[in-house]
């Protein structure tokens, strides 16, 4: 039967016997979606004295906010930080892909490279919304090249730059545009800096502090000039000391500025972070905890040898490291697997893994009001996770756009002769469930049909 509503002509979903992440705890309540939000069913009933127009069961699933990847250089043989002539092709591939590990927006990460590289790519990487085309993306994350060369980790020393006495000329200077930048990473104790940070923060760009030497204080004066975020802590930074904890430090730091927030990435592949490490972190400072993949080129392929920025690294197993060395260089887990790793490493609740993935980055970023949630408004991105958390489906904007069976994966679209004259089609692949709404007359007319995914 038609549903009444006075707001939207828009068919309505309810997602039913689920267990929803709101309010960090899950809540045995129905999802309610419209035109890509998530409704409020009180309003919708006592208000547009409304109902759905289909019904999905969820049997049973955990219903989350979509993950967001705030650092991924690349994945499924593609880098971002290489300027080749099918870059758009390569972002589009990596959006694709990641929505089956339950990432529903990303900010793809360029390594330390020279200022070519960045002229090239950054045009070419823009913001956008999520869709069956792949996940969202939020803006680049630039880590480095103003980095420290003692702490450079896997990035190129050749390509490590200083702040002259333009200091934030010298960053446009080398990157190009900051069009599409949301994170900057960068050394604080570096001269100068100061004064980059201020600036890149009054454009709304995130500063990170990461490849490092940074004693605490100078950790602390970048906070209290405008720094936010720090890049995977305890990997490319002074390790911890009791006289002088270095960036680590400012988890517990009395000197953040008052209503400011530090937020921190954590690898949580069970390479780049020791499990102690991790409880550690989460325990001094939970809120503020972010997971981040910082995957290469290599998620997603076999073993071997292949290319990040400027370096040619190896993958072993989860061990990715530069090429003859053991100087570990980014990752190949995937962030469902970071989850799960994260869950089991410091016995935290589900609720709390899920956040770090999703509502964490979202705050990280101001995003919070429409990402990283299933508030009432917000935009319907999210997952449906078993009782493990491995990813069953992933929607974006109340849409399907990947479902663990083969079947819903590839028939996510139904394809109608030119005679059809519904003017909207939803699939629910999870149901098996194709919705049509037209108009005749004056009405609007709702139709379900279930197992017609041939339809022609």
């Amino acid at each position: 039967m038609p549903s009444n509503k006075s707001v939207s002509d828009a068919p309505i979903a309810q997602f039913t016997n689920c267990r929803i992440l709101r309010d960090r705890r899950l809540q045995r309540e129905d999802l309610w979606v419209r035109e890509g939000k998530i409704l409020n069913p009180e309003k919708l009933f006592f208000d547009e004295k409304g109902s759905a127009d289909v019904q999905l069961d969820c049997k049973g699933s955990i219903i989350a906010p979509g993950f967001i990847d705030v650092q991924i250089n690349g994945g499924f043989g593609v880098d971002f930080s290489l300027a080749t002539d099918d870059f758009k092709s390569g972002i589009d591939l990596v959006s694709q892909k990641i929505l089956s590990h339950g990432v529903t927006s990303f900010c793809p990460t360029l390594v330390t490279s020279p200022p070519s590289v960045y002229h090239q790519v950054l045009p070419q990487i823009n913001v956008r919304n999520g869709g069956a085309h792949g996940a969202g993306i939020l803006g680049a994350h630039l880590e480095g090249p103003f980095i420290s060369k003692e702490k450079k980790g896997a990035h190129p020393e050749h390509c490590i730059r200083t702040f002259e006495a333009g200091a934030f000329q010298d960053l446009l200077a080398t990157y190009g545009s900051l069009d599409c930048v949301r994170i900057v990473t960068l050394a604080p104790e570096i001269k100068r800096s100061s004064e980059v940070i201020r600036e890149l923060t009054k454009r709304g760009i995130c500063v990170s502090l990461g490849h490092s030497v940074a004693n605490l204080s100078q950790a602390e004066e970048a906070v209290q000039h405008g720094a936010t975020f720090i890049t995977h802590l305890f990997n490319a930074m002074l390790p911890f000391h009791h006289r002088d904890p270095g960036i680590v430090g400012l988890l517990t730091s009395d000197k953040i500025p008052a209503g400011r927030r530090v937020f921190y990435g954590m690898i949580s592949d069970g390479i780049h972070t020791n499990p102690a490490a991790l409880r550690i972190a989460h325990r001094a400072h939970p809120s503020g905890l972010v997971l981040v993949t910082d995957a290469i080129a290599g998620m997603g392929l076999a073993p071997g040898r292949h290319t990040l920025g400027q370096q040619v690294v190896e993958i072993d197993g989860l061990n990715t490291y530069i090429a003859g060395t053991k100087t570990l260089s980014g990752s190949v887990a995937t962030m469902d697997a970071c989850v799960r790793h994260f869950l089991e490493a410091t016995g935290c609740s589900v609720e709390t893994a899920l956040e770090a993935a999703s509502l964490h980055p979202a705050q990280l970023l101001g995003i919070e009001h429409k990402k990283g949630t299933l508030d009432y408004d917000s935009d319907a991105d999210f997952l449906m996770l078993n009782d493990s958390l491995y990813v069953q489906a992933t929607y974006i904007a109340g849409e399907e756009v990947w479902r663990q069976d083969v079947l819903g994966a590839s028939y996510q679209r139904a394809v109608f002769s030119s005679t059809t004259t519904a003017s909207r089609v939803t699939a629910m692949p999870a149901t098996n469930l194709l919705v049509l709404s037209w108009w005749s007359g004056e009405s609007r007319q709702v139709c379900a049909r279930r197992d017609c995914w041939s339809l022609e």
